[in-house]
C-alpha cells in the first residue's frame, strides 16, 4: 500500500484556491467565479507586494550577515568566557554545563522572538552538538539548545518581523503593539523550556557519566582583524548617526500601551552607545564589529518603531543598509555582497511567493462575497460558545493549519484577512487574534514533518524523526496548552495594547 504524502505548499494552496473558485458556483448568495482563478495570482501579488519585498530583503540582509560567521564567533566567545566560570565554587555546585544551557537557550530565544531566526539554526545545531557532548549531554540537548530554543523564542516573540510583523500589518494593527504581554509570554515559555531540558539533560548526564562516554569538543571559529572596510562602514554609519541626530533626535515620542513620553535624548545616547561598542569591537575583530552592527539595527529597528513610527519600507531601509554595511566590513567587494544578498533573498524566496499565491485566495473569496458569507456562518456558529470558544477555535485552526503549512508568513497571507475582521464580529480583539495566530504557527513547527528546518535540522544532529516524535510531543503538546491558558489571560486581564 502506497505510503501518504503530503503535497508541497504550493499544491495546497493552489488546490485551496480552486475549491473557493468551485464553491462560488454552489454557495447561495456567492457570485461565481470562472477564468478569475488565474488573474487571482496576480492581484494578490499586487496587493502583498510591500510585504513580499519585506521579506526578500530581511532574508537577503541576513543571508549576507551569517556568511560572515560573526554570529558563530560571537556565539563561540560566549560560550569561552561562560566556560571561565568553573573557577568560581558556587558557578561549580550549580553546574557550568547548565548555565551554558541556559544563557544559549536564551540568547536563541532572544534571537527567534527579535528577527525570527529559523533556517539559521541549521548551521549552529553542528556548532553546539559536539559542545553538548563534551559536557555529557546528547544530540537532543544540542538541538533543543539551539533549535527549540529558537522556535520557543519564534512563537512567543515580541518582535518578530516575520510573524508579528506581518499579521499586525495585515490585522491593521500598529506595528510590535502589545509588545508587554508578549515580553511576559516569551518569558513563561522560554521558562518552561529551559525546565524541560536541564530535566531531560541532568538524566542523559547522569547516564553518560556513569559509562563514561563524554568528549572534548571540536569547535573553533576563525576570527579576522578589522580591515580597512570595516573602518570605512564605521565612518559612515558615524556620519549617518550624526546627520540623522541633529534632523530628528527632538521629535523621538515613545509609547508604550497608552502612555506617550518625549525621548529627545534617546537618539543621541544610542549613537554613543554604538559609537563606543563599534570602537571596541573593531578592536578584537571584524566579525565582532559586525555583529555589533547587528545588535545596533535591532535597538535603531525598535527606537524607530516605537519613536518614530516606522513601518515596513523603514525598516526595510535599516537592513539593506546592515547588509552593505556587514559585506564592506567583511572585505567582500560589491559582487560579493550583491551575491550573498541574492542567495539569501533566493533562499526566502519561495516564501514570498507562498505569500502572494495565498492572498490569490482572499481575492477570489472577496471578490465572489464568499468571505462574508464565511464571516457570517462562523460568527453564527461560534456566537454561541461565547468568546473562549470563539478564541479557543481561531488557536485550533491556526495550529492544525501550521502541520501542513508552516511557513509563518503564508499562514499569515491565508488566515488573517479572514481571521481578523471575524473577531471584531464576536468580542475578541485582534491583538489576541495574532497572538492566537502567532502561539498556533510556532508550536508545531517544532514536530511536523513538513518543516524543511527541522527536517534539515535532524539530519545535521543525525537524529531519526521518529525517534525525534518520541522525544518532543508530549513538551509540544504542553506548549499548546499553556499557549492556550495565556491567550484567555487577553479575555479577563486588561493589557496594554489589547
Amino acid at each position: 500500500m502506497a505510503k501518504f504524502k503530503v503535497p508541497n505548499t504550493y499544491v495546497i494552496i493552489f488546490s485551496v484556491l480552486v475549491l473557493c473558485t468551485l464553491a462560488s458556483w454552489f454557495v447561495p448568495g456567492a457570485v461565481p467565479q470562472t477564468w478569475q482563478v488565474f488573474s487571482a495570482l496576480y492581484e494578490g501579488f499586487s496587493q502583498q507586494a510591500d510585504i513580499i519585498a519585506f521579506v526578500l530583503i530581511i532574508g537577503g540582509a541576513f543571508w549576507v550577515v551569517n556568511s560572515t560567521k560573526a554570529v558563530d564567533v560571537g556565539i563561540m566567545k560566549f560560550i569561552g568566557k561562560a566556560s571561565r566560570l568553573e573557577r568560581y565554587a558556587l558557578i561549580r555546585k550549580v553546574g557550568v554545563g547548565n548555565i551554558v544551557m541556559v544563557m544559549i537557550m536564551l540568547l536563541f530565544g532572544l534571537f527567534g522572538a527579535i528577527f525570527g531566526m529559523s533556517e539559521e539554526t541549521i548551521a549552529f545545531v553542528a556548532v553546539v552538538i559536539p559542545l553538548a557532548k563534551s559536557l555529557g549531554y546528547d544530540e537532543f540537548v544540542g538541538v533543543c539548545m539551539v533549535y527549540v530554543a529558537a522556535h520557543v523564542g519564534f512563537a512567543g516573540a515580541m518582535l518578530n518581523p516575520f510573524t508579528i510583523g506581518i499579521a499586525q500589518g495585515m490585522a491593521d494593527l500598529p506595528l510590535f503593539s502589545g509588545i508587554e504581554y508578549r515580553a511576559v509570554c516569551w518569558c513563561v515559555l522560554m521558562l518552561v523550556t529551559i525546565v524541560f531540558v536541564l530535566w531531560y539533560a541532568s538524566r542523559i548526564r547522569r547516564r553518560n557519566v556513569a559509562l563514561n562516554v563524554t568528549q572534548q569538543p571540536q569547535v573553533s571559529v576563525e576570527t579576522r582583524p578589522s580591515g580597512m572596510g570595516a573602518w570605512l562602514a564605521f565612518a559612515a554609519v558615524v556620519v549617518a548617526l550624526v546627520w540623522f541626530c541633529g534632523l530628528y533626535a527632538s521629535d523621538c515620542l515613545i509609547t508604550l500601551g497608552r502612555t506617550s513620553f518625549s525621548t529627545p535624548w534617546l537618539l543621541w545616547t544610542v549613537s554613543g552607545l554604538f559609537v563606543l561598542s563599534s570602537l571596541l569591537s573593531l578592536r578584537n575583530s571584524r566579525q565582532m564589529f559586525i555583529l555589533n552592527l547587528l545588535m545596533f539595527t535591532i535597538v535603531f529597528m525598535v527606537v524607530g518603531v516605537m519613536g518614530y513610527g516606522w513601518y515596513l519600507p523603514e525598516i526595510c531601509a535599516l537592513f539593506l543598509a546592515l547588509a552593505i554595511l556587514a559585506g564592506t566590513s567583511a572585505g567582500y567587494s560589491a559582487d560579493k555582497v550583491a551575491k550573498e544578498f541574492v542567495a539569501g533573498a533566493k533562499d526566502i524566496f519561495s516564501a514570498a511567493l507562498i505569500i502572494g499565491l495565498a492572498a490569490g485566495i482572499i481575492v477570489i473569496l472577496k471578490q465572489s462575497g464568499l468571505i462574508d458569507i464565511m464571516l457570517t456562518a462562523m460568527a453564527s456558529g461560534l456566537h454561541e460558545n461565547g468568546r473562549e470558544g470563539a478564541l479557543s477555535a481561531m488557536y485550533g485552526i491556526q495550529t492544525f493549519i501550521n502541520l501542513f503549512i508552516p511557513s509563518a508568513s503564508a499562514k499569515a497571507a491565508v488566515t488573517m484577512p479572514v481571521m481578523a475582521p471575524f473577531s471584531d464580529l464576536i468580542g475578541v480583539s485582534r491583538q489576541a487574534t495574532v497572538l492566537a495566530f502567532q502561539f498556533g504557527d510556532g508550536f508545531t513547527n517544532m514536530i511536523t514533518p513538513c518543516s524543511g528546518v527541522l527536517m534539515a535540522v535532524l539530519s545535521v544532529a543525525g537524529i531519526a524523526y521518529e525517534k525525534w516524535f518520541s522525544f518532543i510531543w508530549k513538551f509540544i503538546l504542553a506548549l499548546i496548552a499553556i499557549g492556550f491558558l495565556l491567550l484567555l489571560m487577553t479575555l479577563y486581564i486588561p493589557l496594554a495594547g489589547f
